[in-house]
């Protein structure tokens, strides 16, 4: 919650150096960043809920299943239907994630893992939609700086009782988290997308899960089973392909 407010305020910062109105053209617009920013809050919550329960591979994997699901929702916004590839994508994100599950009980934790990071990822997979579909006139830092603001709104009921908690080196993370870890790297793949082709930016992100399950073990001590690998190979192979393709029609 407190890492969107530093990446609010960091923005907001550059617009104000830059010079630029932060306001948006159309009313309705506020409605729909709202939206955006609850979308984005979600997506938040249940991701780290995700390698809470279960571990940062299993939440990271689980996570990558949005470019199938995507391919999916993004047909009804446009009155088509999917695709047989992306049907047999799906099949084999199933599978993959199949492989992931120990048991098929939510007593299980990495099994609730899966669970809560499949449902971040049905978030972030309706956040991206609905942003290119009904916000795609604004840049990068008007989307990020209302929907992070937003995130820090809807979150804060739920988390004001530990702000008083929070310790001076704890504000110092924070800081850093919504600085160089939220403000920076979304500003920095908007910029990727002005300079490369979205099938290139959207394969490079696939990188993500293997730095995370690397730094998770070297970090954490969170080493991968080998039924993570054989089944997060199987997810990432599905997401990239379904990227590569979609970058192709792009």
């Amino acid at each position: 919650m407190l890492r969107s407010i530093f990446a609010a305020l960091v923005i907001l910062f550059l617009f104000v150096w830059q010079k630029k109105s932060i306001l948006l053209s159309k009313p309705k617009d506020y409605g729909i960043v709202i939206l955006l920013g609850i979308l984005l809050a979600l997506h938040w919550v249940t991701y780290f809920h995700a390698m809470q329960v279960a571990s940062v591979a299993v939440g990271v994997i689980a996570l990558y299943t949005f470019p199938v699901i995507t391919v999916f929702l993004e047909p009804l916004f446009h009155g088509e239907r999917p695709h047989i590839k992306d049907i047999v994508s799906a099949l084999v994100v199933l599978f993959g994630i199949y492989l992931l599950v120990p048991e098929f009980s939510l007593s299980n934790e990495t099994t609730l893992g899966i669970f809560w990071g499949v449902l971040s990822a049905l978030f972030f997979a309706l956040r991206n939609i609905m942003q290119g579909h009904y916000f795609k006139g604004y840049s990068a830092k008007h989307s990020l700086f209302y929907q992070t603001l937003v995130t820090f709104v809807v979150l804060l009921p739920f988390s004001y009782a530990v702000i008083p908690q929070v310790t001076h080196f704890q504000w110092g993370q924070l800081l850093l988290l919504g600085v160089f870890f939220t403000a920076l790297p979304h500003t920095l793949f908007a910029f990727s997308l002005l300079n490369l082709r979205a099938k290139t930016v959207s394969l490079v992100a696939c990188v993500q899960v293997v730095y995370a399950t690397i730094f998770a073990a070297l970090l954490l001590g969170e080493w991968a089973e080998l039924s993570t690998v054989v089944g997060g190979l199987i997810v990432l192979s599905a997401a990239m392909y379904e990227s590569y393709t979609a970058g192709r029609k792009a």
